[in-house]
């Protein structure tokens, strides 16, 4: 099949490197011309493990291409993914819709033949109605039909999450237009992946609950980790206890800074404007996304408190920046609040990350970048480990405290046993333990 995906960034990148290695022929489109210019040329325009090799793989097989030319590469396409941004719009927390509807007056523009286009941009409910009105208004003499098909991948594990779907959501009810997302995905369909067919407006709302679903699970459990505190309980334990229950599950009970990254928080807050648009507040999600915005605040107390509730002057190494590991997303990660608050209290701060520096800089200009984690701790009164990079996690403690001028660690995403930090020489502090 001939797929067309408008928007190189993760979602598409992604999607369509997979796509193409199914077998497709993948055509991937993006207004940024440097952005293709680099994917021409092998460069990965994120950091994803494993794209680049994926990427190199299906180009020189001749399945996969990068174009400017939006109106070359869906001509002729059978299938036309949207997916690009859709980002909170400024002042109100709703979705940005422009560039998808920018996207879908182009593709009607360019359209030549029967052709289905899928929103695989995280939508709200009802924008597939609309994505559907402009292409009858533009072009109506055009054979389309508007599918809803949200992805569901997790950065840092996207390839295997695309490869390997707990389900496949396609919001459709014209038949042929189904017949064409299961030859889309018929690899996964052949190897059992369910493949869940509903509604348009239903396929949107899902990938809203979802993300609204799993933040809630983050933030309910570093509550809970207030609480471990609070009363002397271990709240990994209480994670363990309760995630063996197979209605719960274990998954996303891990305490820590709270949730950041590109989908959580604009998706959280798209859905409460969704709700409140249509008259169906959702308290919940009302409430996780206020207690988040405060964890985040919380995490910089918590490093100043463990410095004797007096930061000014000295030295704090920030290890990890991106909102979690194997990414180097900053979007809304609790690095930057963080990092803000020791500043206000008037600490110096030296950050070291293995992929979000780059990025990191743009958004944080006042701290010091370090190639390493010990570079970062040296002189530093306080080391505090923010995302939990595999990196991280088997640190000579005792180097590090050698190095350091103080002795505190702040353990934010509760990577060591108190015990083995003790024995080197740190105060150490973590959540909810």
């Amino acid at each position: 099949m001939k797929i067309t995906m408008i928007g190189s960034g993760y979602v598409g990148l992604v999607s369509g490197a997979c796509f193409s290695d199914f077998g497709h022929d993948v055509v991937c489109v993006d207004k940024d011309a440097a952005k293709i210019d680099a994917l021409r040329a092998g460069r990965m325009p994120i950091y994803e493990p494993g794209l680049d090799q994926l990427v190199e793989t299906n180009v020189k097989a001749g399945r996969l291409t990068f174009t400017t030319d939006l109106a070359a590469a869906v001509a002729g396409a059978d299938a036309v993914f949207i997916a690009v941004g859709t980002p909170s719009r400024r002042g109100d927390g709703h979705a940005d819709l422009t560039y998808v509807f920018d996207a879908t007056r182009e593709i009607a523009a360019a359209v030549t033949g029967p052709t289905v286009v899928v929103t695989k941009s995280t939508v709200p409910v009802g924008t597939g109605d609309k994505v559907e009105e402009i292409l009858r208004e533009e072009r109506s003499d055009i054979d389309v039909a508007v599918v809803s098909n949200p992805e569901f991948l997790r950065e840092g594990a996207a390839i295997g999450d695309f490869k390997r779907p707990d389900r496949i959501v396609i919001g459709t009810d014209d038949e042929r237009a189904r017949q064409v997302m299961r030859d889309v995905y018929r690899p996964l369909y052949l190897n059992e992946s369910p493949i869940l067919f509903t509604g348009r407006r239903t396929s949107e709302l899902i990938k809203y609950a979802a993300n609204a679903f799993l933040a809630t699970k983050i933030t309910f459990i570093n509550e809970i980790a207030d609480l471990c505190e609070a009363v002397g309980a271990n709240v990994q334990d209480v994670s363990r206890g309760i995630g063996l229950d197979n209605r719960i599950g274990s998954k996303f009970l891990h305490a820590g800074p709270g949730y950041g990254g590109s989908c959580f928080p604009k998706d959280t807050l798209a859905l409460l404007k969704t709700a409140e648009d249509f008259g169906a507040p959702t308290r919940i999600v009302e409430a996780v996304v206020q207690v988040n915005d405060a964890r985040k605040r919380a995490m910089g107390r918590k490093i100043i408190k463990a410095l004797g509730d007096d930061a000014r002057g000295k030295a704090v190494a920030v290890l990890g920046l991106t909102f979690k590991p194997n990414t180097d997303d900053m979007r809304d990660a609790p690095s930057l609040a963080i990092v803000q608050s020791l500043l206000d209290a008037g600490a110096s701060v030296r950050a070291y990350d293995p992929e979000g520096m780059d990025a990191a800089k743009a958004m944080m200009p006042g701290i010091a970048y370090c190639t390493s984690a010990y570079e970062a701790a040296a002189g530093a009164d306080a080391v505090a480990i923010v995302t939990e990079w595999d990196t991280f996690r088997a640190l000579d403690l005792k180097r590090l405290a050698g190095v350091m001028a103080g002795k505190v660690m702040v353990d934010l995403r509760n990577v060591y046993r108190p015990d083995d930090v003790a024995k080197a020489g740190f105060a150490y502090s973590s959540v909810g333990r």
